[in-house]
């Protein structure tokens, strides 16, 4: 299990809940805001094995009875928030889970806390029924809501918790962790750590995927003759696609690295600030007949298809419309 020590990056956050802790001013609602695989869970975890450490120090001691009960997933006063359905963190399961419990106090710690990850799920019921717990919180208690999309909470959800925002990490600690943690060669290293755009939990998923080269490769060949595909090919392209067992969003932030690759290339006609650089050719040849305008629809294009995959649009549909787009623009 982690500590603070095993987290890549986010030290600011890390900082403030190390300082509220000596300080003895821990807050009574957090919201974490970040994208998926920035490490809301992993710091929400030992943030929280902090706070039950019977140490009473901002290191957890991974040595007493509750640092114990973390690791093996059974500390008795913490609590993650469950959701049955994919899509919907309902009314319901905030009141069974959290104020049905919370005004009994804590079986053997100082906090209770309840973590909710996918927060950004609440439906406004949800978020409404949690308002009179925010306001007036027993003093023992801690919620942590995890989301990648704080734009879905209501404003007076917002204005009683604690908002951490989580930035991207430095390519460099990425470098280090991938190249020294993960024994990843540089070659590698790099083209996961450019991929990933600061998202330390992307970047792994691409690195320990066994079909890594198989994706690259796949991508890459799909990308490369797409002007010229008629639709069939693109059909059988996708289905391909659909094979490996990648988030569909990683496909996507693929293909959107290739024409950010092919924007530097129109901009610098040089190879030197691109990720693809052995495509450097091809990428000129394509800049040549695509232009600025074009490739900021392509850019929208793959924005909406992640949206759209977001509110369980059929795969398959969805990635042929973009690269249709794709197709249009070159």
């Amino acid at each position: 299990m982690a500590n603070f020590g095993d987290i890549i990056g986010h030290e600011d956050i890390v900082r403030h809940f190390k300082s509220s802790m000596e300080l003895g001013k821990v807050s009574h609602a957090y919201i974490l805001n970040g994208e998926k695989g920035s490490g809301k869970r992993t710091l929400a975890t030992v943030v929280a094995k902090m706070l039950q450490c019977e140490s009473g120090q901002p290191d957890p001691c991974g040595t007493c009875k509750s640092c114990l009960q973390v690791e093996s997933g059974n500390q008795p006063d913490i609590i993650w928030v469950q959701h049955e359905k994919p899509n919907v963190v309902s009314v319901d399961e905030i009141r069974t889970q959290i104020l049905n419990d919370i005004d009994l106090k804590p079986y053997s710690s100082k906090y209770k806390i309840y973590i909710v990850p996918d927060a950004q799920l609440m439906n406004p019921q949800a978020q409404n029924a949690l308002l009179k717990t925010l306001e007036e919180p027993p003093e023992y208690a801690v919620l942590m809501l995890l989301t990648n999309n704080i734009d879905t909470f209501l404003p007076t959800v917002l204005s009683r918790c604690i908002v951490l925002n989580f930035k991207p990490v430095e390519p460099l600690s990425m470098m280090e962790y991938l190249t020294g943690q993960m024994g990843l060669d540089q070659a590698k290293a790099r083209f996961c750590t450019d991929f990933a755009q600061g998202n330390l939990g992307k970047a792994v998923r691409l690195a320990i995927s066994p079909d890594y080269n198989e994706i690259k490769e796949d991508s890459i060949r799909l990308l490369r003759r797409i002007q010229d595909m008629e639709m069939d090919e693109i059909i059988e392209a996708v289905r391909n696609l659909g094979k490996y067992k990648l988030d569909i969003s990683d496909y996507i932030d693929i293909m959107t690295m290739w024409f950010r690759d092919i924007l530097m290339v129109k901009i610098s006609n040089s190879p030197n600030k691109i990720i693809f650089k052995d495509e450097f050719s091809v990428m000129k040849k394509q800049g040549s007949r695509i232009s600025y305008e074009g490739i900021e629809n392509v850019l929208q294009a793959m924005d909406k298809l992640k949206v759209r995959l977001e509110a369980n649009v059929n795969f398959e549909i969805a990635m042929e419309l973009m690269l249709l787009t794709v197709k249009e623009n070159l």
